[in-house]
């Protein structure tokens, strides 16, 4: 397996047979773009449903935010429930609620019915720095229990606390059982592997570049081609889950989101007793700033913190230099220890920061735009796509009624505009 960051996620996974590039003349069902954990959902669901799936990716399966993120998987979607009603309804919102929850299960469901070894920990805490924070997460608190009947989430108190998570920078949080964490990129690979099982076809290094509709063709037939540089897969339908990879294969779509830069260290190993001190039940964290910190215990006694987003798209501090001294703000005992991988990748985010799912033409699908939540929406949404594609729409359109608009300032100016505009939010994290 060829992976081009030097991540302890790459670093810890066996390495796997490579698979083929995409050559000649294909016909298939379904072809899938993208290999990370919604194209891999989406083939696998689709494979178990009796179709033939074709999946494409331009790199290496996980080489995208897929194998390389946090992975912490938690309920909700980004941009929040107060803010989703706005967009869709409280009806809406709730079923959007309760299909993330349905993902936490279907996620463990996959690793225990695919014997995916990927070092799953139940348990995810969101932590507050200032009463402010604690106020708006025992906001949550009461609306998820009262509204949603979510009784796995609880408030934690400051002692509580302290005796979780060893800072003294966090004066009281939450805590999900019905949450977690993982290794992605394992993950992403039992996935891949799990579709393949049931059918799928998979290529690696095989980046779609064009699709086209076919004229002239009976209705029995396959109406669409994707073109690579080498090879053509002829297909009924297209399911687009290459989220801030696509680029100029669907113009469209990148109008809609746009790809922050974000950045995750790990430790040396610090031992089990070191390790364990510091976040003693081993939930994954992270604190509710705009700019969060995040950070969760490794299988190998590792700290993997990450803290740092770039929303121009460079990294001008050094990954290693500025993510590391994030952490020593929160653990300032860990001051004598080395940074053993530093990494950072693309996460892809909407303006008004819901999920984009839908269609570019009636057999044309897409999802993208989980800003920074996919680790386990992605999951569902290839099981959504799929029951769309075999005809059951309903739970796939109820993501899809949420309307999304381009991000501001043309190819030129969004970027710029968008540093601009998360100075505000960068300030409120200081208040």
């Amino acid at each position: 397996m060829s992976h081009p960051i030097h991540s302890w996620y790459v670093s810890s996974t066996v390495a796997s047979s490579s698979r083929p590039v995409l050559e000649g003349d294909h016909e298939t069902d379904v072809c899938v773009i993208g290999g990370g954990i919604a194209g891999c959902s989406t083939a696998l669901h689709l494979a178990e449903r009796g179709y033939r799936a074709t999946l494409l990716e331009a790199e290496t399966i996980g080489w995208g935010a897929s194998g390389r993120s946090g992975a912490q998987a938690i309920t909700g979607v980004a941009c929040g429930q107060t803010k989703l009603k706005t967009l869709v309804g409280a009806s809406d919102a709730r079923r959007i609620w309760d299909m993330s929850v349905e993902a936490l299960r279907l996620q463990r469901e996959l690793i225990d019915r695919h014997g995916i070894n990927c070092d799953y920990v139940a348990g995810q805490m969101h932590v507050a720095l200032k009463p402010r924070q604690e106020r708006e997460l025992r906001k949550d608190v009461e609306i998820t229990q009262t509204l949603y009947g979510h009784d796995s989430l609880r408030m934690v108190e400051h002692d509580e606390l302290r005796s979780l998570v060893a800072s003294n920078r966090y004066i009281a949080g939450t805590y999900d059982s019905a949450c977690g964490h993982l290794h992605p990129l394992k993950y992403t690979l039992g996935l891949a592997a799990a579709a393949e099982r049931a059918g799928a076809k998979i290529f690696e290094r095989s980046r779609a570049l064009r699709y086209q509709r076919l004229r002239n063709t009976t209705s029995s037939a396959p109406a669409l081609l994707v073109r690579t540089s080498d090879a053509t897969v002829r297909c009924r339908s297209i399911a687009l889950c290459g989220n801030a990879w696509l680029g100029s294969f669907a113009p469209s779509l990148a109008r809609k989101i746009i790809g922050v830069s974000t950045y995750i260290v790990a430790t040396e190993p610090l031992g089990a007793e070191r390790a364990t001190a510091l976040i003693t039940n081993n939930a994954a964290v992270t604190d509710i700033n705009w700019v969060i910190d995040y950070f969760r215990r490794s299988a190998d006694h590792r700290l993997l913190f990450g803290g740092r987003v770039s929303y121009s798209g460079i990294d001008p501090l050094g990954t290693r230099r500025a993510t590391r001294a994030r952490m020593i703000k929160v653990f300032p005992q860990l001051a004598d220890t080395k940074i053993e991988f530093a990494w950072g990748g693309l996460v892809d985010i909407t303006l008004n920061r819901a999920p984009h799912f839908g269609r570019l033409e009636p057999d044309v699908y897409f999802l993208q735009g989980f800003s920074g939540h996919g680790i386990a929406l992605t999951g569902i949404a290839g099981k959504l796509l799929s029951e769309a594609i075999s005809g059951t729409q309903d739970r796939f359109d109820v993501f899809a009624r949420i309307r999304h608009r381009d991000f501001p300032g043309g190819a030129t100016l969004r970027r710029p505009a968008l540093v601009l505009a998360m100075l505000w939010y960068r300030l409120r994290d200081l208040l």
